[in-house]
Order: structure tokens, then C-alpha cells, then sequence
């Protein structure tokens, strides 16, 4: 993974565009089914955006810490190196939800994401839980390190997977698959999750074929990841990687002095770094590999962001760096960056991300259900001011042991947590809140997090039902948008017209 280096160059007849796309290792280029570990096979995606003739060209090369090295080093290998092709591309038959009927989903300078074939703009409504979602049992390689937190099964959602639906290894992932097919039909359009947690909450994803090796990608479970994620995007649901959680960005126990450090002043802190951290939290190679195996695997999907970390604490300079490797790294460009952060450390970490020269292009923010409406109306105006608007979800609601509660009745769930405590608030709240506070803001939609304290919750959900009604409130406000043609894109908040 760190001594070959594959990048294809596809380029369209009429010579614009031209992606470099990083390739990636892919064992047997069946390892989903076989669960190969070695072979000699590699593999590029390209998701073309014009129809006619392509060529592709491929550079192939080896040596020392080549697959992160500048592109004119590296030893050829024959007889890839150099090899050459062309290929004819059509029209799409897809049809909606499908993404591949409306193109890339991409950053258009405007408060909302921009289908580049359909030209439609995107509002979301989502799941931000469970974080653990790629913790499931069918995945290769995949293990519970904390007894209160046991891998998915979904098997609630077996019922959901109908037949023609992708499976590999036999029969594996019908809980799964079955989840994202009845998300998709409850109108929801975003998932979120983590492809890394080590020493987190969950501590049970990581891409590795090790938990601490940093160097070697589980090339079967990566596939598997794939199976899912394709099968998403033609269900016409977008993909929020968050790529670290707080507890591994190593800023609060690496960097005690850093501004955005939470922790600052709170008296001794230890400087070790954590062991689970990329690089201590810095751009080195174990980051840069990270961002490369992960676009190089699935940067081809069409309908994505890239969110640098949840409850993010590395330095400004840190999260620019790795935003800036993100953007660069990414051949098609366009794939939305944003940054979550705790609650009462927006201030703190978001004015110096904002501006032209800077690679975000919005948040995911995390406040206070009731705080909503003021928290994303406050990023969407700071933005614009900037000169570079920014896209802004509310993609966690507090507090967190609460979130978006159950329906009543669900698992005898009758408005109190588990101490018999009232919640204080109810679905209805969120709705009018949560979910029309941000987008009545000038926010792009919201995903909804399922609090520890309740049934079904941010680490051990099984049954995404537990909040049937919350996806029904969701789909109706983004459904009104659409089908009463509202130009939402070219309309600004007014709060002031109405006191």
C-alpha cells in the first residue's frame, strides 16, 4: 500500500475533462466473496460525466514510500506502466432515485449542493445514527472490543431485503441491504457513519486488517463496504463519511495549548499522543494514505461529503491541511468538505475555515435542539459575508443523551429515559425545531441522532423504525420543497418580516 503506485488518467474526446484517478490494491478482484488477502489484481473507478469516446492511460510504478510520493518518482513496472485504451460511453438509463440518473451531487457556491447532469439542488433528510454503522457482523475482519457495544446484525431489517438485491459470501448483508432499502422508502436520503473509530465510543470499525496497523487496507472488507455503498447511491441515498471521532483526532491530549482544545486550562493534560490517532492528528503519511485508499476506493460514488472529524478538536492548521489533501486528492473536486465540532466550540474553530481560499465548503453542525434555527442561520449569513456561502446541516442534536427520541410507544417508550426521567421534549419539537429550524435558516436539511439514553441508540441501533414517524416528517418538509417547485437556492432567510 505504500511502496505501488497506480493512477489512470481518463480523458474525454473532446478534451475536457481529464481525471487522474488513484487506483487501489484489490487482491483476486473478487476479495468480497473470497475474502482474498493477496493477488494480483488493481483497480480504478471512473464515474464519466460526458458521453463519446474516452481513453485511458495508465502509470504504474514502485519503490520506496511511492504510493505518497511526487508523481515523476517511482521505478516503472512492465508492462502496466504506459498501458493505454479506449472505451464508448452512453447515455444513462437510470431513473430516479438513482443518483446516476442526475450526476455528481457537488459544491455549486450556493447555501445547497448542485446536481451537475439534472441541474436540481439537494436538501437532505437523514440518519446520523448509528456512528457504528459499518460495525456489522457480515463485514470480514470486523470485531466488538466493548461488551456494551456488540456489532450489528439489522436483523430487524432482514424482512426489508427483496430479492435481486446484492449479497456476497452467499447470503451475507441482508440486514444491512435491508436497512438502506427501508430508509430509502421511508423518502430518507442521507446515511451517516464512521469508517474509523478506533478508541472511540464504538471502538469496532477501521479499515485495516488490524486495528493499529495503519499500513494495510482489509482489501475484502473494503469491497463489502463498496457492495453497500453502491447499492445506497442507486437507492438515492447520499453518503456522510465522517473520518474520525473526537477521541482519536489526538488535539486534546496531543495539543493541550492548541485554541480549538475544549480541554485548554483545564490543568495538566497528557502530551502522549494517542495510539489510535493518524499521525498525531498532523498530515503524515498515515493520514495521506488514509485519504488516498478511501478516494481512491469509493471517490468515484457520486453523492458524498467528506466530513474531517466529528467533534473535531486538531488545530486550525491541521483541519486546513487535511481538507486541503482531501480537495486535491480527489479527482473530480467537486465532493462537498465540511467539519463538525462541539457545540459550544463553533466559535472557536469555524471563523478561520471560512473564505475563498479556504477548501470547506460548509458544516455539519452539533447544538442544542432548540438551538437550531439561530446556530445555522448564524453560519449561513457568516459564509456568505466571507464570499464563499457555505452548505450547513444540523447533523446531531443534543443533548446527548436524548437526541431524536423514539416514537411514542416504540419499545414501550412513553416519553421518559431510561432513570424514568422526563425528555422534556417530543417528536414534534424536532420537527418544528430541528427539522424546519434549519431549513426555514437557509440550511440544506438535517440528519438525526439517536441519543445513548434511549431505545435504539447512537451505538447499538438495530431497528431504524424506531423513529418511523420522524423519516415521514422528514420526507413531507423535503417533498414540499420539491413538488411546490420552491426556489429555495435563490431565497434567503427573513426572520425580521415576521418579529
Amino acid at each position: 500500500f505504500m511502496d505501488c503506485r497506480m493512477t489512470v488518467t481518463f480523458a474525454h474526446e473532446s478534451g475536457t475533462p481529464t481525471y487522474r484517478v488513484p487506483g487501489y490494491f484489490a487482491a483476486d478482484g473478487d476479495a468480497a466473496n473470497s475474502s482474498a488477502t493477496s493477488g494480483n489484481k488493481w483497480r480504478a473507478h471512473l464515474t464519466p460525466d460526458k458521453t463519446g469516446r474516452w481513453t485511458y492511460r495508465i502509470a504504474f510504478v514502485s519503490g520506496k514510500g511511492v504510493a505518497l510520493a511526487a508523481a515523476s518518482t517511482g521505478q516503472a513496472v512492465a508492462p502496466i506502466d504506459g498501458r493505454t485504451g479506449t472505451f464508448q460511453v452512453a447515455a444513462t438509463n437510470k431513473k430516479d432515485p438513482d443518483f446516476r440518473a442526475r450526476g455528481r451531487l457537488q459544491y455549486a457556491g450556493k447555501h445547497y449542493l448542485q446536481f451537475a447532469g439534472s441541474g436540481d439542488y439537494f436538501l437532505k433528510i437523514g440518519s446520523d445514527s448509528p456512528e457504528t454503522l459499518l460495525a456489522y457482523a457480515d463485514f470480514d475482519g470486523t470485531v466488538a472490543r466493548k461488551p456494551q457495544v456488540p456489532l450489528h446484525t439489522f436483523a430487524p431489517h432482514v424482512q426489508d431485503w427483496r430479492t435481486g438485491d446484492p449479497t456476497w459470501k452467499g447470503d451475507k448483508g441482508k440486514g444491512l441491504i435491508g436497512a438502506v432499502n427501508y430508509l430509502a422508502t421511508k423518502g430518507v436520503n442521507s446515511i451517516s457513519f464512521l469508517p474509523y473509530n478506533a478508541g472511540g465510543d464504538g471502538d469496532n470499525v477501521w479499515p485495516f486488517v488490524d486495528r493499529d496497523d495503519k499500513f494495510h487496507y482489509d482489501v475484502s472488507k473494503l469491497d463489502q463496504w463498496q457492495i453497500v455503498f453502491d447499492h445506497a447511491q442507486q437507492k438515492g441515498i447520499y453518503l456522510h463519511f465522517k473520518l474520525q471521532e473526537n477521541e482519536i483526532d489526538d488535539n486534546v491530549r496531543g495539543n493541550p495549548n492548541d485554541r480549538n482544545n475544549p480541554a485548554r486550562g483545564r490543568g495538566p493534560i497528557d502530551r502522549s499522543p494517542v495510539r489510535e490517532a493518524l499521525d498525531g492528528g498532523d498530515l503524515g503519511q498515515e493520514r495521506r494514505l488514509y485519504v488516498r485508499e478511501l478516494i481512491a476506493r469509493f471517490g468515484y460514488l457520486l453523492a458524498l461529503n467528506w466530513n474531517i472529524g466529528e467533534e473535531n478538536t486538531q488545530s486550525s492548521e491541521q483541519q486546513l491541511a487535511m481538507a486541503m489533501n482531501l480537495r486535491d486528492t480527489d479527482p473530480y473536486g467537486g465532493h462537498h468538505i465540511v467539519i463538525h465540532t462541539f457545540p459550544n466550540g463553533q466559535e472557536d474553530v469555524y471563523p478561520a475555515l471560512l473564505g475563498i481560499r479556504s477548501p470547506f465548503t460548509g458544516a455539519s453542525l452539533q447544538m442544542a435542539w432548540n438551538a437550531v434555527h439561530e446556530r445555522t442561520r448564524r453560519w449561513v449569513l457568516a459564509s456568505s459575508q466571507a464570499k464563499k456561502p457555505w452548505v450547513v446541516a444540523n447533523d446531531e442534536q443534543g443533548p446527548a443523551g436524548l437526541g431524536v427520541p423514539p416514537d411514542p410507544g416504540y419499545s414501550g417508550f412513553a416519553g421518559k429515559d431510561a432513570q424514568g426521567r422526563d425528555v422534556g421534549y417530543t417528536l414534534h419539537d424536532i420537527r418544528k425545531y430541528v427539522l424546519w429550524g434549519n431549513l426555514m435558516s437557509g440550511g440544506a436539511g438535517t440528519e438525526y441522532y439517536f441519543g445513548y439514553g434511549l431505545p435504539d441508540n447512537d451505538l447499538v441501533a438495530e431497528n431504524f423504525r424506531s423513529r418511523d414517524k420522524s423519516w415521514d416528517y422528514g420526507h413531507i418538509a423535503i417533498d414540499f420543497f420539491h413538488s411546490q417547485k420552491i426556489p429555495f437556492w435563490e431565497m434567503t432567510n427573513a426572520d425580521h418580516l415576521v418579529g
